[in-house]
């Protein structure tokens, strides 16, 4: 019987390195997850958009899948992504992660499509039907789907999914979701506005920079939930010019080259994302360096 449940608690959303040649590094997957967990990590959640899983191919989100559960320690959680353009290949994730023997998934709305409320409500039930359960992704920004507190209460008293990794950016839905949907999990979704969702009440956080600074993003967590704002508040500070990137275009390419600065391997992303340019490079660089400093 696991003491928590699989989606509570501070789980990376895994960059995928890459090696000179732009193919997958499975070895170099394999040791970040077992690092993470020995950082004092809850667990993982690959093929998200940190992972960069548009970029790939099947047979390489599948092997992901199976690296990250391979070499998960016992009570590490594996939640990966399952998005898509529709339910049909969704529910084909979420089957792939059953198998594998993943804890529970993640899942976007219809990714490249306007959805409306009724195709989004269906778009759930489907997944869900698989027998994992589902932590709801909203992403407005890249969706153009926002689900908004209501749906979600829908979704939930439906019983379609558990949680919800929130996106949005608008701190106040917190408050609103607790109203509405009282047993519904909130996860931290963004990783700049970490502090004021964990005291709110988030149980979770789905963490970018915590692939380069895990610890830190650790103790962030459990002292912002526990309403410790003397150990939070200082650390949140010297942190947020870094985790302002995680809802940045460029995020994927920031935590690369954050990981690099600490010694981790970042390494390339694929196409269609490029190095930052000289002057992004300098700021992240800089940020880097100060909480390194610090």
């Amino acid at each position: 019987m696991r003491a928590r449940k699989a989606w509570h608690g501070v789980l990376v959303a895994t960059a995928l390195p890459m090696d000179e040649r732009l193919g997958v590094d499975l070895d170099r997957y394999a040791e970040h997850v077992r690092w993470l967990a020995e950082e004092g990590c809850a667990g993982v959640t690959p093929n998200g958009s940190l992972g960069e899983y548009q970029a790939l191919t099947p047979d390489e989100r599948r092997a992901v899948v199976r690296t990250a559960v391979a070499a998960a320690p016992e009570g590490f959680t594996v939640m990966p992504g399952v998005a898509a353009y529709g339910a049909l290949e969704a529910c084909r994730w979420a089957e792939d992660a059953a198998e594998a023997g993943c804890h529970a998934v993640m899942l976007l709305p219809p990714n490249a499509y306007r959805a409306d409320e009724r195709a989004v409500v269906e778009h759930y039930r489907e997944v869900a039907k698989v027998g994992l359960p589902v932590v709801a992704y909203n992403n407005p920004i890249d969706t153009r789907v926002d689900l908004v507190p209501a749906l979600l209460a829908r979704l939930h008293g439906e019983g379609l999914i558990v949680g919800v990794k929130e996106f949005s950016g608008d701190v106040r839905r917190s408050y609103q979701i607790a109203e509405l949907a009282p047993e519904l999990d909130l996860l931290v979704g963004a990783d700049d506005v970490a502090l004021e969702l964990a005291i709110a009440g988030a149980c979770g956080w789905i963490a970018g920079f915590a692939n380069a600074l895990p610890r830190e993003s650790v103790e962030l967590f459990q002292a912002a939930a526990a309403g410790d704002l003397a150990t939070a508040l200082p650390l949140y500070r010297r942190l947020h010019p870094l985790l302002r990137w995680d809802s940045r275009t460029e995020f994927v390419q920031a935590i690369k080259l954050t990981m690099d600065i600490v010694g981790r391997y970042g390494g390339p992303c694929r196409p269609p994302r490029l190095p930052l340019p000289a002057e992004q490079e300098r700021l992240v660089r800089a940020a880097a360096e100060r909480v390194l400093a610090a």
